[in-house]
């Protein structure tokens, strides 16, 4: 009995070894697991194929939105190109409506009576003789009526007796003081009349002086400014006086007085001292049309 049962404890241990050695068999499926590697390379190729396509939804999302954009610039667009067409609409109707608004105040100067005024307006102002070229063009009227209307004017003054005196002066026209009432106008503009005359005046009266008969035309020319002012005065104060007019240009030519010889304490013109510390500049006068 011990011996069979020692075989049969061999044959269990055999058994038992031969279960043994089996467990190494399920791990020769084990080798594969190289075969398992190209599994999950092929996974990550796949989740990129179906990335593609999620990245292809995804892009155009987006695409409403550009497209909101574009519509909102194009709304924008025209929206500001609206308000700029509506802008220039306004002001060109209110650039018509200024246009407009004098025209329907201008007085009527179809009337006679109203036209001289308008040329007695003109001729206050101007500081020569104004051509009848120019007053028509700026009273908007034919030359030959604005020439009618100036004669006119010029004979009514003469019949009223007015004090006021409109003469053709070479081409053009100019208000003067009518010479019967000369006195008074000198009493009123020289009487207490002392003061010394001002480095503008002396200036002016010398280029008159040095360069006589000349007109205010070039003697502003050599000044550099506006000499009506001063001229008035010298003429009030009896030191020039006119002396007829420039045959080029119409305009009035001076030249000083007697008095002002006496003022100065000289016989003649000729005993006026040299020109050049006085008035080094005055021979451009002669260059001045």
């Amino acid at each position: 009995m011990t011996e069979p049962e020692n075989e049969r404890g061999e044959e269990q241990f055999e058994g038992a070894a031969g279960g043994g050695a089996a467990k190494p068999a399920p791990a020769e499926p084990e080798e594969p697991e190289p075969a398992e590697d190209p599994a999950p390379e092929e996974a990550p190729a796949e989740p990129e194929r179906e990335a593609e396509p999620e990245q292809e939804s995804e892009e155009p999302a987006p695409e409403p939105e550009s497209d909101a954009s574009e519509v909102a610039t194009v709304d924008v667009a025209e929206a500001m190109g609206a308000i700029l067409d509506e802008a220039a609409a306004y002001q060109a109707t209110a650039s018509e409506d200024d246009e407009e608004a004098p025209a329907s105040t201008l007085p009527d100067l179809t009337d006679d009576a109203t036209l001289h005024a308008a040329l007695e307006s003109l001729l206050l102002v101007v500081d020569s003789p104004a051509e009848e070229e120019l007053l028509a063009t700026a009273l908007e009227q034919p030359v030959k009526r604005i020439r009618e209307a100036l004669q006119a004017l010029s004979a009514r003054y003469t019949e009223s007796g007015s004090g006021i005196d409109l003469r053709r002066v070479g081409d053009g026209w100019r208000l003067h003081t009518r010479d019967t009432y000369a006195p008074y106008v000198e009493k009123l503009l020289l009487d207490g009349q002392r003061a010394k005359l001002t480095r503008a005046a002396l200036e002016t009266l010398a280029v008159i002086a040095y360069r006589q008969p000349v007109t205010r035309s070039r003697v502003a020319a050599v000044r550099g400014v506006n000499v009506d002012g001063v001229i008035r005065t010298l003429v009030t104060r009896g030191l020039i006086e006119e002396t007829g007019n420039d045959p080029d240009t119409g305009g009035i030519l001076y030249r000083t007085t007697e008095l002002f010889l006496e003022r100065l304490g000289l016989s003649s013109l000729q005993d006026l001292p040299p020109i050049a510390p006085l008035l080094p500049e005055v021979d451009a006068i002669d260059d001045v049309g």
